[in-house]
């Protein structure tokens, strides 16, 4: 092979590469359409089942109002109380509020929940939990939602 053909085969690679990058960038951008349309939908599976599973916190522990979370922080539900405290003679009052939320997208291509609870007017917990979208397990996300609710509760009746 002479010079004049590696040099037209050479072109004609570096003409392939400039396509397959050009046909790789317009897939990148379909992929982002793509991942918010996953994120959206696991959203609201994940939103609705948070929903589903605070509703009844107010059935297990009176005095709770159930409230729907809707953010710039995401997509959930809380639930609250304020009671009256009595405690070493002084009056006052005791704030308590689990709030789970799905956190908006985001660039990094996540999924995020994150879940506050105070516990008359102390910080009892505060969680995080993401995963790739790509990846993204909503069973694993509905575990975590169960398990950080019923932890709550029981911090909630050990304080009461």
């Amino acid at each position: 092979m002479d010079f004049d053909e590696r040099l037209q085969r050479a072109i004609q690679r570096g003409e392939r590469s400039a396509t397959a990058r050009n046909q790789a960038a317009r897939a990148a951008a379909l992929s982002e359409e793509q991942l918010k349309r996953l994120h959206s939908q696991l959203r609201l599976t994940l939103s609705e089942y948070i929903e589903r599973c605070l509703s009844r916190v107010p059935g297990f522990l009176p005095g709770f109002q159930y409230e729907t979370v809707v953010s710039d922080r995401g997509w959930g539900a809380a639930v609250n109380r304020d009671d009256a405290d009595f405690r070493d003679g002084r009056r006052g009052s005791a704030f308590s509020r689990l709030e789970v939320v799905v956190r908006p997208y985001s660039s990094g291509h996540i999924l995020e929940i994150s879940a506050r609870g105070t516990i008359r007017n102390k910080e009892a917990f505060n969680r995080t939990h993401y995963q790739p979208l790509a990846e993204a397990d909503s069973d694993r996300f509905a575990e975590l939602i169960d398990a950080w609710v019923i932890e709550y509760a029981e911090l909630f009746s050990a304080r009461g």
